[in-house]
């Protein structure tokens, strides 16, 4: 492996190099999230060589800033910071066609080609072998956890479902998440399984390894390698097979319950909880109320549901002035059926704990109400139910019920007897559903009108 690409102008003619290519390539990626906006330019955070293109084959990884105009509307904004692994080959192999990036035509690495290096398992082997001996590269820092192994020569193979990130499995035994837009900070993708498998844990995969890098004394966290569960059952493809076969889900579901709460015990021991007081509230309410008024704005289908909608935080509201409290900690953060694995014993564990990738870091890192996560998890069975036709009301509804009973019989507590402070959090949830699906899938935008009208109801009718 060679050493950071240390010379200014060697880092300027190979992304002069690449910007072409790259300016057509990224806006293609389902991870980069400056759909319909051109981009206009780059600037390098951090460029390292990690196999010199003098050989076969080369390898570099690359922090970029990518520029693009602001959104109308939007406050300035410095750009979005992206993670790339580019492949450089003299020609592509068949198998690699899908990984192109471009032809080279200037620069250092005139008449190669550039690819997606991370389709190719020699590229991929090279990070897991970095990971293995605590490489140092350049800004690049390879960690392992203390008493973790990592056999050497595992097969690499890039997962090809659709996500806001990348993934590598080697062999059967791990799986490399590498995050594809980063930002500066602790990344609760790390942070939070951490703490659960040092506190014990078994429902969240422990990290084995990881990457991140230092760049003008900011820490980047850019990938995480975890025991691959296999064989094992995603929560939301699980759900649906048993949809179709007109089977239902309470046990299952039952089962989540109980593994979300074991998970909000675990870090509720492991990192420090707080009292919601009145303030606090207030502003939990606040923010609540700006994002309604922004999505009726944004989406005209809520606006008969707006005053609804806005009395399910006035009912918060009204308890927080009466002086009502509530404990706050870290949670999931954007949990539901997708982010759960079903192993094939049986057992349920709860992956991706970036938390909403489109929020700030410090506000995904901020104590929530564990009921945060359960909102989450209520209205992915809802999104279930409406993939058969007719919606399947009741399966959802027994879902639902046997999710809170489980996370019950663990916390202690059912979500169901505070309902003022789960239909709040769940109407935030749905409105948020509204935007997005409004905006990147239309043809899905009834599943949340349909909770939204649930959820404008008075109380006593708006509960699960």
């Amino acid at each position: 492996m060679a050493d950071t690409v240390t010379s200014s102008g060697t880092t300027a003619s190979l992304l002069t190099s690449l910007e072409p290519l790259l300016r057509s390539w990224l806006p293609r990626q389902r991870w980069f999230a400056g759909k319909g906006r051109p981009v206009t330019g780059f600037t390098p955070v951090s460029v390292t060589e990690l196999l010199p293109p003098d050989g076969r084959l080369g390898l570099y990884h690359l922090l970029l800033r990518v520029h693009q105009p602001d959104a109308p509307g939007t406050p300035p904004h410095p750009g979005d910071c992206y993670q790339l692994l580019i492949g450089v080959r003299e020609a592509l192999p068949p198998r690699l066609a899908p990984a192109l990036i471009g032809h080279v035509t200037e620069g250092p690495l005139a008449g190669r080609t550039v690819y997606e290096a991370l389709h190719d398992p020699r590229p991929a082997e090279v990070l897991l072998e970095a990971l293995r001996t605590r490489a140092r590269i350049g800004a690049l820092r390879f960690e392992r956890e203390s008493g973790q192994e990592i056999r050497a020569g595992l097969v690499a193979r890039l997962m090809t479902a659709e996500q806001s990130n990348s993934s590598v499995v080697y062999g059967d035994t791990f799986i490399l998440k590498l995050l594809r837009r980063v930002v500066p900070g602790v990344n609760p993708d790390l942070e939070l399984p951490l703490a659960l498998a040092r506190e014990g844990c078994a429902r969240v995969p422990a990290p084995t390894a990881w990457l991140h890098a230092d760049v003008d004394a900011q820490p980047y966290v850019l990938a995480v390698l975890q025991p691959f569960v296999s064989g094992a059952a995603d929560g939301w493809e699980l759900a649906l097979r048993e949809l179709a076969k007109g089977e239902d889900f309470v046990a299952e579901a039952r089962a989540l319950g109980r593994a979300t709460a074991e998970v909000h015990t675990a870090l509720a021991r492991a990192l420090p909880t707080v009292t919601l007081g009145p303030a606090q509230l207030r502003l939990l309410v606040d923010g609540m109320t700006e994002r309604l008024a922004a999505a009726v704005q944004a989406v005209p289908a809520l606006r008969p549901y707006e005053p609804g909608l806005r009395s399910a935080y006035a009912a918060l509201a009204d308890l927080a002035a009466e002086g009502h409290t509530w404990t706050a900690q870290r949670v999931h953060g954007d949990l539901h059926l997708g982010q759960c694995l079903r192993s094939p014993s049986g057992d349920w564990s709860l992956i991706d704990f970036e938390g909403e990738p489109a929020r700030p870091l410090a506000e995904r890192r901020m104590p929530q109400p564990p009921v945060r996560d359960i909102a989450g998890m209520l209205r992915s069975f809802d999104y279930a139910a409406h993939s058969v036709t007719p919606p399947a009301a009741d399966w959802a509804h027994a879902c639902r019920a046997a999710y809170c009973s489980g996370y019950a019989e663990v916390a202690g507590r059912d979500p169901r007897t505070d309902p003022v402070l789960l239909r709040a959090h769940e109407t935030d949830k749905a409105v948020y559903e509204v935007v997005y699906e409004a905006r990147h899938r239309p043809d899905w935008l009834a599943v949340p009108l349909t909770a939204v009208r649930r959820l404008a109801l008075p109380d006593q009718e708006a509960r699960p």
